[in-house]
């Protein structure tokens, strides 16, 4: 019998990441067949041109100031120091830039985390919904995921549901806050709950808590946000600028350990080398160089929130049922047929493309983009009309 090409391990991520790419592969046809005329919600990319500062910051960083500005490097001193600064003024915890570990971006950063703290056959707890690389993550280190539900009426944490969830062989829960897709902003008294669950569970083996913050500063109705590292000490903070600068290809994050973490030198250590293991994932030496312009630059929230209340008037009009997300750049719409898939199809014969909940463990829900251009909303608000009749109407 001939050998498999590939290793068992890739065999089973595969069978995770296939249906992704077939739904990518399908919007993608989609969008050619349609030309420029359709309205594009499926995920958070830029649908206008790039603001003038992040442009202009990487035009001025990308010219060299010494012969080494391009040469190998790890985590800069000055974009750890920048990054450091902002995290202390804006979550009031006192990290230092030591605590700091540049990657290249949140993925990578969960990557990295992941690798660094389980081993064969642990668990990690994953939030459902949850970002759907989250699994493949965690099967390429050799561990579980472990899936407990956000609260179906509030999508708060099912703080209850974590804590039955965690054994001996439990390493690590991810926690997404604020929430992709929900729009959830976890709050302090669930935050501490959860805390002092996983104080009480660790016994002798530390359990860590991967915060996956990337959109902590994409909240609205001026809201506050609180990280989960204001209470557990064992907290990751994981954060990508792609959020922030709506420019997911410029891959920049990093890991921020919560300073009350204990014998955080040697997980630093750990971390680097995980990172270079993990294909050195560190970000590139540019964004580096720009990180405290970087950190000065952010989408237009006050067009985000515009955005999000009028989407959310015109579809409660219209029919549909949702509530309105706090935080993230995504409004999670129930299905007005329990198909989600099938009804995403509607839509796109409406010529309006979204991300249908089944990719993201959220059956009977669908997803829309807030980055979508003001021109793509107002095309697309008469094809969730028409859709919805046509759905109602059998």
């Amino acid at each position: 019998m001939r050998e498999p090409a590939v290793s068992k391990r890739i065999q089973s991520l595969q069978g995770l990441v296939v249906p992704l790419f077939q739904f990518f592969g399908r919007t993608e046809a989609r969008r050619a067949e349609m030309g420029g005329d359709f309205s594009d919600f499926v995920a958070g990319n830029p649908q206008e041109m790039a603001s003038g500062p992040y442009v202009g910051a990487l035009q001025r960083w990308s010219k060299p100031l010494s012969s080494d500005w391009f040469a190998y490097r790890e985590s800069t001193p000055e974009a750890q120091a920048a990054a450091a600064a902002s995290l202390r003024k804006r979550l009031g915890i006192p990290f230092e830039p030591s605590d700091i570990c540049l990657t290249n971006a949140a993925i990578a950063a969960l990557a990295v985390a992941i690798r660094t703290v389980a081993d064969e056959g642990d668990e990690v707890v994953i939030v459902r919904p949850p970002h759907f690389l989250y699994e493949p993550l965690i099967m390429a280190a050799g561990a579980r995921a472990v899936r407990v539900d956000v609260d179906p009426r509030t999508f708060d944490l099912d703080v209850d549901a974590i804590a039955g969830a965690l054994t001996p062989l439990t390493r690590a829960v991810i926690l997404n806050t604020p929430h992709n897709p929900t729009g959830k902003v976890f709050p302090p008294e669930t935050l501490k709950r959860l805390a002092s669950v996983l104080e009480d569970a660790a016994g002798g083996r530390s359990v860590y808590l991967l915060s996956d913050e990337a959109y902590n500063r994409i909240v609205f109705d001026g809201r506050p946000f609180t990280s989960p590292a204001a209470y557990y000490p064992n907290t990751m903070l994981i954060y990508s600028y792609g959020k922030q600068l709506l420019a997911p290809s410029e891959r920049i994050g990093y890991i921020a350990l919560a300073p009350t973490m204990p014998g955080r030198e040697e997980i630093r250590m750990a971390i680097i080398t995980a990172q270079l293991a993990t294909g050195y994932a560190f970000p590139n030496g540019v964004l580096q160089h720009a990180l405290a312009d970087l950190e000065q630059i952010s989408v237009d929230m006050d067009l985000m929130q515009r955005r999000r209340d009028l989407m959310v008037a015109a579809l409660r009009e219209t029919g549909y049922q949702l509530h309105v997300p706090e935080a993230t750049f995504y409004l999670l719409v129930r299905s007005p047929i329990p198909d989600d898939l099938a009804f995403t199809d509607l839509l796109a014969e409406e010529r309006v493309l979204v991300m249908p909940g089944s990719m993201l463990e959220a059956p009977g829900y669908f997803r829309i983009s807030l980055t979508a251009s003001d021109d793509m909303i107002e095309r697309a608000l008469p094809g969730f009309a028409a859709a919805m009749k046509r759905a109602v109407q059998g």
